[in-house]
């Protein structure tokens, strides 16, 4: 299988316009053309450390503050699931389950293990891994349901003195999770998956004995 690169061609990020592999800048947008991104594994771990940093509050903390006159509540995400399925909306509960847990803790571990399978090689094939790359990627802003249920339930639950409802700190630290993991995914190159001795890790391997040699 020949590639565009081994071809001499390569193609812009921004508007797909190919090119003959040299070119600085595309004709059509202007954005700058580069074969690969020798920091992309770099960017790629300072955001996924940064969302992850910002995932364990967003489950420890409260999610949703409710007040009424007779008491004062305030649920995590994971507590909030398990009051809904007590009451019997197991539906609403899999679903608040499924969004703010599990397909988040399933974005961290695929972008992990995509990054870890550029650097030090992977059993799953090619193949497998861009499709593992296009789910995450297309999946990850439907990760913001729970925040938009907290900010839907606060702007129709406010009847004063009688009942009230306004979002904890777990929500901004849920929203900045999302959005951090989102900036991970995108700054992956999916290009890097395809290449049997990525320039990523021979930058790297120079780097390394430059500093021995130093």
């Amino acid at each position: 299988m020949i590639t565009a690169r081994d071809a001499g061609l390569v193609a812009c990020r921004r508007c797909a316009r190919v090119w003959p592999m040299g070119t600085e800048f595309c004709g059509r947008c202007g954005h700058e053309i580069t074969s690969r991104h020798t920091k992309a594994l770099q960017r790629v771990w300072a955001w996924w450390i940064v969302g992850l940093a910002c995932y364990v509050p967003a489950n420890t903390l409260p999610m949703l503050h409710t007040r009424t006159l007779v008491m004062v509540e305030d649920n995590t995400i994971i507590g909030g699931a398990v009051e809904l399925a007590q009451h019997g909306n197991w539906g609403v509960a899999l679903v608040i389950l499924v969004a703010s847990v599990v397909i988040p803790l399933g974005k961290f571990g695929v972008i992990a293990a995509l990054a870890i399978g550029v650097r030090h090689g992977s059993t799953l094939s090619e193949l497998r891994r861009q499709h593992l790359y296009e789910i995450v990627e297309y999946i990850g802003r439907w990760s913001m349901v729970d925040v938009f249920v907290v900010a839907l339930l606060s702007s129709l639950v406010q009847l004063g003195a009688l009942a009230a409802i306004a979002p904890g700190p777990a929500s901004l630290y849920f929203a900045m999770s999302v959005i951090f993991t989102m900036l991970s995914a995108q700054a992956f190159d999916s290009r890097l998956i395809w290449d049997p001795d990525t320039e990523v890790t021979r930058d790297d391997s120079q780097q390394a004995r430059e500093k021995r040699a130093g």
